[in-house]
């Protein structure tokens, strides 16, 4: 491997040892944006070799179900996905993955374009399933990464304006410098009083909300916000109950959409970074060796309102030894590994992934 982004998630992981239903139960390799040179595939691989450069899709289908025979393999309750319960990740040295959903990078997208290929297919599959187009009007809720993903896929796509609404004033500052057209940061208002805001600076109601902070009062405001007839996409994940004014949603006929990971995303994402048409390197804040990937966890840690994505990264082209499809040099010292460190008194322990870890066979 040589560049993982650390994601909310896996610190979300590190810390509470589950996201809802996805409970840790054994120690867990984190890592699921990720980018890596082939050292070796399977005999029924013939479209990458050992030195291809790729990007690596964390979701792998286990079985060919009803979601994959429509094309909504992101939904099917069998997939394979890297750092979800029970199957690991690839923040390591060398990790086996199916050559199928590992996708060769053009000579100028970078290892770190190449990780960051999964946070932009989320802005991807938010801004298709709410339907962006040519001149909309587009309010994003929350300036974090996904934010500000959501931002660039939206104006990449046609909208003719985007307003970003969040807490922090530095975050805003990066959606401008994103492309966001218009920001509001939130202090004390209500639900009403941020909605009204929106509509102000855009001197119109938006066709289409992007909710990305999972917050019960963001949640409130884009329904309030939307225009009628509009569609409001949920992006973040917050409680898993919430109180909204679904009579105001229905009796305006505000779609509310749900989005769940990504599905056909990464052909897209890989020829918009090769068109040089978007810029997603404002999403990197900081840069780590593996070696300290600790240091880099504790920093998105304590960093949390302020950090975009931060990559572990800092080996040169002769000690970058990474799999995009399978691996079978021996492992490393586990030392050189990040995996889901519980507290002392529930007994967990360092270990290296398990062969054999879920991801389909290349041959």
């Amino acid at each position: 491997m040589h560049s993982v982004g650390i994601c909310g998630s896996d610190v979300h992981y590190w810390q509470h040892g589950r996201i809802g239903d996805f409970v840790v139960k054994d120690p867990m390799v984190l890592g699921h944006e990720a980018s890596g040179t082939v050292v070796k595939v399977g005999s029924g691989v013939t479209h990458l070799k050992p030195g291809d450069r790729v990007a690596i899709e964390p979701g792998v289908p286990r079985e060919m179900d009803e979601f994959c025979k429509t094309g909504r393999y992101n939904l099917s309750p069998t997939i394979f996905f890297c750092a979800t319960p029970p199957d690991d990740g690839n923040l390591c040295r060398y990790y086996k993955h199916s050559a199928s959903y590992c996708y060769k990078l053009p000579d100028n997208v970078t290892f770190e374009e190449g990780a960051l290929i999964e946070p932009l297919s989320v802005g991807i599959h938010a801004c298709k399933r709410a339907g962006v187009t040519l001149g909309s009007k587009v309010f994003v809720s929350g300036s974090g990464p996904i934010g500000l993903v959501n931002v660039i896929v939206a104006k990449m796509m046609g909208a003719a304006a985007v307003v970003v609404t969040d807490l922090s004033a530095s975050r805003l500052q990066k959606a401008k410098e994103v492309g966001a057209d218009f920001t509001i940061q939130v202090k004390n208002e209500s639900p009403q009083e941020v909605a009204s805001k929106v509509e102000s600076v855009l001197g119109c109601m938006p066709e289409i909300t992007v909710e990305c902070t999972g917050a019960q009062a963001c949640i409130q405001a884009g329904i309030y916000a939307t225009r009628s007839g509009g569609t409001l996409v949920l992006v973040g994940l917050g409680p898993e109950m919430v109180t909204v004014p679904i009579v105001n949603a229905a009796v305006r006929e505000v779609d509310i959409r749900g989005i769940f990971r990504y599905c056909n995303t990464w052909p897209v994402a890989i020829a918009l970074l090769a068109s040089k048409r978007i810029n997603i390197q404002p999403l990197v804040t900081h840069r780590f060796p593996l070696e300290k990937a600790l240091e880099a966890f504790e920093t998105t840690k304590r960093d949390a309102t302020e950090v975009s994505r931060t990559l572990g990264t800092g080996w040169d082209q002769s000690s970058t030894m990474g799999s995009g499809c399978t691996c079978s040099s021996p492992q490393p010292d586990t030392d050189l590994r990040v995996h889901l460190l519980q507290r002392a008194e529930k007994g967990y322990e360092r270990r290296a992934p398990k062969v054999g870890d879920g991801a389909q066979p290349c041959e």
